[in-house]
């Protein structure tokens, strides 16, 4: 019997002084070489967008972040853990914060450390295709959502 789980999570960035997006990755605790994006299971009485709130608060400790309508990614994968096969689908949209916040990080025990990276930095750094696949189609819709802010 295959057990299912549903999470949610955020790619989260700010724009550098040069309009650059900058993005926050966190190294796993127990993959030490495997960087990720905030995310968390979704508890019975959530919805996704207070999912990602609460999981970006208790992995990252930010509190005030803008989720920018518009951009869904969906990941699904299978996994074994305790004898049991997983099935994982996850859902990620996408965050902002000033870029004075990005001071204000600290993550939880889940991760080993974090760092904030440019677009070229994040995708060297990330390992699975899917979550490059992802992180590009982020960058492309942030690119286009503050292009057309820069036009008003």
């Amino acid at each position: 019997m295959v057990e299912k789980q549903k999470s949610a999570g955020a790619i989260i960035y700010y724009l550098d002084e040069k309009n650059k997006p900058n993005f926050l990755l966190l190294q796993n605790t127990l993959r030490k070489t495997y960087w990720e994006f905030p995310k968390g299971k979704i508890e019975d009485n959530e919805n996704i967008e207070k999912t990602v709130r609460r999981e970006v608060e208790e992995e990252t400790n930010l509190r005030d972040i803008k989720i920018i309508r518009g951009f869904k990614h969906f990941l699904k994968w299978f996994y074994q853990f305790g004898g049991k096969t997983i099935f994982k689908e996850a859902v990620y949209l996408i965050a902002k914060i000033k870029p004075e916040d990005k001071f204000k990080v600290k993550i939880s025990n889940e991760h080993e450390k974090f760092e904030w990276m440019n677009y070229e930095k994040a995708m060297k750094e990330t390992n699975k295709a899917s979550n490059k696949e992802m992180l590009k189609k982020a960058y492309d819709f942030i690119l286009e959502v503050e292009k057309q802010k820069s036009l008003f």
